[in-house]
């Protein structure tokens, strides 16, 4: 089980309509930033993929779209409903497998893919569990293979626009405001990650950031 902090377990409601309160909560800017961060990372044709925490598919559907139908995509979640939406959604690409797996916990893969993306998943989980998800992403990329994670970037909480502070403190998990405080490249140094590239949106308070 997850930590008692965290909010990265989502069910019920908030996971079935959980693109729709994503897309509400951004005022309908969500897909545009999607398609943003997905024309940024490295993806090319046939690449191999996998996506930690994929959640509905939606963000696999973008990524398929740019690797094309001799890719491989390979997404994992912990939540059965979700695993049944990114099914749905992805029907139309037959070269995407979602598993029901936690990637917290060892992974069988080893050097098989080119690209790892994790988005707002990382930032949800106690340290010893992000040194786990990285162990994980380091043993299944390729040489030369690239990490990208999508979440909180690192600022300063408490000088934030009033709302952004509210909803880090009293709406987010007590996880989100540590992740925001974490120095993410120098404890990816650890994993053998380095040649960072790193775009943010949003005023700072979002980040892309890859990782070789």
């Amino acid at each position: 089980m997850g930590s008692p902090r965290s909010k990265v377990e989502i069910k019920g409601l908030e996971a079935k309509f959980y693109d729709q309160l994503l897309d509400i909560v951004t005022l309908g800017q969500y897909p545009r930033l999607l398609k943003r961060i997905f024309s940024l990372m490295d993806i090319k044709p046939g690449y191999s993929i996998i996506d930690l925490g994929s959640g509905t598919g939606r963000n696999a559907c973008y990524m398929l779209k740019k690797a094309g139908r001799d890719a491989r995509l390979v997404g994992l979640d912990i939540n059965e409903e979700m695993i049944k939406k990114a099914r749905k959604k992805c029907r139309d690409f037959p070269n995407a497998e979602f598993i029901n797996m936690r990637i917290e916990e060892t992974l069988p893969f080893r050097q098989e893919f080119d690209i790892a993306f994790i988005s707002f998943v990382l930032h949800g989980f106690e340290n010893f569990d992000k040194e786990k998800i990285v162990e994980n992403v380091r043993k299944a990329l390729k040489p030369g293979g690239k990490f990208y994670i999508f979440d909180y970037a690192e600022f300063d909480v408490d000088v934030a626009p009033f709302y952004v502070k509210f909803f880090i403190r009293k709406l987010e998990c007590p996880l989100a405001e540590e992740f925001i405080n974490l120095d993410l490249k120098e404890f990816l140094r650890k994993f053998e990650f380095s040649e960072f590239r790193e775009w943010t949106f949003a005023g700072g308070i979002i980040r892309l950031l890859e990782a070789r």
